[in-house]
């Protein structure tokens, strides 16, 4: 990408109304763009950053068996009905929409009824289990408060997992397998030493469910940890029966803030049974199919990296998430003309700053976007046969070998 031939510009202050470091940092950056509070649109270099996460996740559930699908965003009342959780009085964050003809649609919040429906037609038998099916997919909810930034909005991106199975055996079965999936998916966005499973309600479900929770000044939960942090519980569920099942005492735990960012549910029976989801047993009996659910929010996500890993000076992306893996300015003559040779040798990689602005604006918005590698090639290090790094990260510059660039980890 040529900074010169994208729309985008970099701002030096944030909208007055972006009070959340990670909506003004991203703002200003040129990663997103408000339409108003809780909906942001995406701009090329912010959706760089969601397709690297997506990538991510994608790679890990699909080594786990997983197959991607993507549902519609307008809903049938009919089955949401069902389960009860079409009224606004069950569910208060819906939005809805008259059709022409008349009759109501709404834009999912979730989406377990309709992969219910989707499946009906391909589980019929014990042998079409165990099934898991993901998408990427807009979701909205009529959030009272939508605030900071894109840690919480109207509008937002998410991946959410579906599950089948025969038994709570082989339901229990997987979701441990999911819970290693999404342990090493935080560990590569960089955030696998601040994210922790975490206790939390279980609600009418079951006693316990698991949020992912990363450890945030500005998250929105109380979270409650033991000295190795091997024992994380909402605070929620800081009850005595609690901390009696999980063996720790009240003295025991600290107090911080988190952000989460992920939550798995056992949902059993749960939207199965009164959707009439049901296979064939080996002895010809019908049975109701378990289920379980699994999400990551990506949007948040990108908003909790944002927020947890920038400084002063802007954003610092984690190599796996960042747009590219260098921003690149060319000074001089012979400096602009080896800077040329490398954006075209590795477009992929690189963010070309190739505007006619001072070198002092450069680098301003080089820390501003926050891309792993700032390097610099000109006339004054080709002289001296090497080219100058700056590593986001640090602030730890070095000089290297042109030839050894392509190779810097």
């Amino acid at each position: 990408m040529r900074f010169s031939k994208t729309f985008i510009k970099t701002l030096r202050e944030a909208p007055k109304d972006e009070t959340a470091k990670n909506g003004a940092l991203l703002t200003r950056a040129g990663y997103i763009h408000k339409e108003m509070a809780g909906v942001y649109d995406f701009l090329p270099l912010g959706l760089l950053v969601i397709e690297k996460i997506k990538g991510i996740v994608r790679e890990e559930l699909n080594a786990i068996g997983c197959e991607e699908v993507l549902l519609s965003t307008l809903q049938n009342p009919e089955p949401w009905e069902k389960t009860g959780r079409f009224s606004n009085q069950e569910v208060d964050i819906w939005f809805k929409t008259e059709l022409s003809a008349g009759g109501e649609l709404g834009l999912a919040p979730t989406h377990e009824e309709p992969v219910i429906e989707m499946m009906k037609p391909y589980i019929t038998s014990y042998k079409d289990l165990p099934l898991y099916v993901y998408q990427f997919q807009t979701k909205f909810r009529n959030e009272l408060r939508a605030k900071s930034g894109i840690l919480r909005g109207r509008e937002f991106l998410m991946k959410d997992l579906y599950s089948f199975h025969t038994s709570e055996e082989d339901l229990d079965r997987f979701y441990a397998e999911v819970e290693e999936a999404y342990k090493r998916i935080f560990e590569r966005v960089g955030l696998g030493d601040s994210t922790y499973e975490t206790f939390a309600s279980g609600g009418i479900f079951s006693k316990y469910s698991h949020e992912f929770q990363t450890f945030l000044p500005v998250g929105e939960d109380t979270v409650y940890y033991n000295a190795d942090k091997s024992v994380v519980l909402n605070k929620e569920v800081l009850e005595p029966e609690v901390l009696a099942d999980l063996k720790v005492s009240r003295e025991e735990l600290s107090e911080t803030t988190a952000a989460e960012v992920a939550n798995i549910f056992k949902l059993k029976f749960k939207y199965s049974e009164p959707l009439g989801l049901k296979f064939v047993t080996e002895d010809n009996s019908a049975q109701t199919v378990y289920m379980g659910c699994y999400g990551i929010g990506i949007s948040r996500l990108m908003g909790v990296i944002a927020e947890k890993f920038a400084d002063e000076k802007g954003l610092v992306w984690p190599k796996t998430v960042a747009p590219f893996k260098y921003h690149l300015i060319g000074i001089g003559e012979k400096g602009i003309a080896e800077a040329e040779k490398f954006y075209e040798a590795h477009t992929d990689e690189v963010f070309y700053d190739d505007r006619d602005l001072r070198v002092g604006e450069k680098f301003a918005d080089a820390e501003l976007i926050g891309i792993p590698y700032r390097v610099v090639i000109s006339d004054k290090t080709l002289a001296e046969g090497v080219v100058e790094v700056t590593k986001r990260e640090t602030g730890e510059t070095q000089k290297i070998r042109l030839d050894e660039l392509a190779n810097l980890e």
